[in-house]
């Protein structure tokens, strides 16, 4: 599988997520406005949730 987003960028828009929406970005939500951040997450990370929790500790 190819990736169009390194690490970094992927951890930098879910950080720029979590600050526009005051919490959490719902995956459920990203799969249908950001289909191409999730698939980039996953690759990265294991789960959505662990993408998310590596965003808020950078």
């Amino acid at each position: 599988m190819e990736t169009s987003m390194s690490v970094e960028e992927v951890v930098n828009q879910i950080s720029k997520l979590i600050q526009q929406q005051d919490g959490l970005p719902r995956k459920k939500q990203i799969k249908k406005s950001n289909p191409e951040l999730m698939k980039n997450a996953l690759f990265y990370f294991p789960s959505w949730e662990t993408a998310v929790e590596q965003s808020k500790s950078s």
